[in-house]
């Protein structure tokens, strides 16, 4: 019999609620939080690399619960959104006003945006390498930072104030039975099917928004190192 059975006998739909859950999804928040960290530190190197910034590496907080990690996570980028921001403001001074809305075209093309770019980048950042107007693009003039930057930021701050949020990083590594005891002694049994219920959506939720992420991040990278080459 499994731990949180012994403990709650009472609740006899427990285990069938459970196996309605995705395969392993200890494993995979568990994932999509290492993979959250591993996109926000390489992005973190791309920037000081190319553009002069000056910011931390972040690491997960394993013997802390998963709301640390997030807000970790969150921080970071909160950072680098506003040292972009800076950028791009930078870019609407000094870029004729058809040139800036040329920039801000999602459906426009990556390489006249970077030769537009690199008509002021020396200016702004005293930079004025292809790989640093590339790394302008794809984070100021897309919608990597408004959009998929934002959604990951307002999934992590949920999953942050849920109950999730109090369990332990250590706690996803011991399984699914280990994750509902610590969901059982947070709540009421009353509550406890709204609880996976919550489980189950953040779970979905942060898997697209961290793969998202992941591969935006990834796509900087490959423009970056094509610029280089």
């Amino acid at each position: 019999m499994a731990q949180s059975d012994f403990l709650y006998p009472e609740n006899p739909w427990r285990s069938q609620e459970v196996n309605c859950l995705h395969q392993d999804p200890h494993q995979q928040l568990l994932d999509c939080l290492s993979d959250s960290f591993h996109a926000t530190n390489k992005l973190i190197g791309v920037l000081n690399m190319h553009l002069g910034y000056k910011l931390a590496s972040v690491e997960m907080k394993r013997d802390g619960t998963i709301k640390e990690s997030s807000d970790i996570i969150i921080q970071a980028m909160m950072k680098i959104q506003k040292e972009l921001q800076k950028v791009d403001d930078a870019l609407k001074d000094k870029l004729e006003p058809t040139l800036y809305r040329k920039l801000r075209d999602i459906k426009g093309r990556e390489t006249e945006k970077i030769a537009i770019i690199q008509k002021v980048i020396s200016v702004i950042l005293g930079e004025a390498t292809s790989a640093a107007s590339a790394v302008a693009v794809k984070l100021v003039g897309s919608t990597v930072t408004t959009g998929i930057i934002n959604k990951l930021i307002t999934v992590l701050a949920q999953i942050g104030a849920s109950l999730l949020g109090s369990i332990g990083v250590a706690v996803l590594r011991l399984g699914i039975d280990m994750i509902f005891c610590a969901i059982l002694g947070a709540v009421e049994k009353t509550q406890l099917q709204a609880a996976i219920k919550s489980y189950e959506i953040h779970l979905v939720e942060f898997k697209s928004a961290s793969e998202k992420y992941r591969h935006a991040i990834t796509e900087v990278t490959n423009t970056v190192n094509q610029q280089m080459k």
